[in-house]
C-alpha cells in the first residue's frame, strides 16, 4: 500500500513540470493559429513531447528541454517541409492572355503600324510594334510585350 502511494506521489512531483510544458505547447498552437507559418505547430509538437517525457519518465528540467529541442528540430526539418508543400497551393499559373505576355512569336505578315501577323503559340494572331517607328520583317523573332485586345504588342530584342 505504502509503494502505491509513493508511486502517486512521485506522478504527483512530476505533474508541475508536464503541466508547464503542456500549457506552454497550447500556447505555441494559438499563436499558430495567427501566423499560419507552421513553424510555432512544430515548436507546439517539441513542447508536447517534453511534456511527455517529464510526465512519464521523470527526467530532470534539462533532460526535458533536450527533448523539446531535438523533437522540434525534427519536426521543422522533417515534417514542415513535406507539411507545406500538400498545404500550400503553388503560385498560380498564368492563364490566358497573361501566359503569352513574354513569349517569343515568328512575324508571318510584315509587322509595321497598326498592321501585322505573328504565330504566336501555334495561332495567328494580329501584331503591331512596340515602338511606332519599328519594322518587322516576316521570317523574323519577337517578343509579346503584351496583349493589346486582340492584338499581340511586340518588341525585338536587339
Amino acid at each position: 500500500m505504502f509503494a502505491t502511494i509513493n508511486a502517486v506521489h512521485a506522478y504527483s512531483d512530476r505533474m508541475p513540470e508536464a503541466l508547464i510544458w503542456l500549457v506552454f505547447a497550447v500556447g505555441l498552437a494559438g499563436g499558430e493559429a495567427l501566423t499560419g507559418d507552421m513553424s510555432l505547430l512544430m515548436l507546439a509538437g517539441g513542447a508536447l513531447a517534453a511534456a511527455a517525457s517529464s510526465w512519464l519518465l521523470g527526467w530532470p528540467v534539462w533532460a526535458d528541454g533536450v527533448v523539446f529541442l531535438v523533437v522540434s528540430v525534427l519536426l521543422i526539418a522533417v515534417v514542415r517541409p513535406a507539411l507545406r508543400r500538400r498545404l500550400v497551393a503553388p503560385a498560380g499559373l498564368q492563364t490566358g492572355v497573361q501566359a503569352l505576355e513574354g513569349k517569343s512569336a515568328l512575324v508571318i505578315d510584315r509587322v509595321a503600324g497598326d498592321r501585322g501577323q505573328v504565330k504566336l503559340d501555334g495561332q495567328l494572331w494580329t501584331a503591331r510594334p512596340f515602338n511606332d517607328g519599328d519594322i518587322y520583317e516576316p521570317g523574323e523573332r519577337v517578343t509579346v510585350v503584351h496583349i493589346d485586345g486582340a492584338t499581340a504588342v511586340v518588341w525585338k530584342d536587339t
